[in-house]
């Protein structure tokens, strides 16, 4: 199986604050959906409530230290060891937050790509994306847009590939 880390981060690595996103950005937002269709999505309890609801054509596995933990229309797991062994048998499965879980994710020798929509502006927050060690992770493939209409801040699709395997 392969895992792939996907998130959107602000230059100072912010994702979010107050269990919020910070920027409304749909073209970032249609690269999720576009990405992660089809595919199963591992992410902690405070993301999944930020969401509200499971996204549509896609598998959630919710993590939750809280044993008694009900997310309705998706499968819990409680802790990310578990989440893996419940995914066992896919190909390709998708971390999708917060923090803890991309920090936990990021060294696992399962974690082979990284999809990270780079946002070029500064926010406050409470929850960063881990840093980018060039060492293990290698830039592949980046695409920069300037802002429009819809989307108020340049951004960049930004995809890295592991260079060393770790644990």
């Amino acid at each position: 199986m392969k895992l792939f880390l996907i998130a959107a981060a602000a230059n100072n690595n912010v994702i979010g604050n107050n269990n919020q996103l910070i920027w409304h950005m749909p073209a970032d937002l249609k690269h999720f959906k576009d990405l992660t269709m089809g595919h199963t999505l591992i992410m902690g309890r405070k993301t999944f409530e930020s969401l509200g609801t499971p996204l549509k054509g896609r598998t959630t596995i919710v993590l939750s230290r809280k044993k008694d933990y009900d997310a309705k229309g998706c499968q819990v797991a409680h802790d990310l060891s578990d989440a893996l062994k419940l995914v066992k048998g896919e190909k390709e499965v998708f971390i999708a937050g917060g923090s803890q879980i991309y920090d936990q994710s990021m060294n696992l020798h399962q974690s082979r790509r990284i999809y990270l929509t780079r946002i070029f502006a500064s926010f406050d927050g409470d929850a960063y994306f881990p840093e980018i060690d060039p060492a293990q992770w290698e830039l592949i493939e980046r695409t920069d847009h300037q802002p429009d209409e819809k989307n108020k801040y340049a951004y960049s699709f930004q995809t890295y590939k592991r260079r060393l395997r770790c644990k």
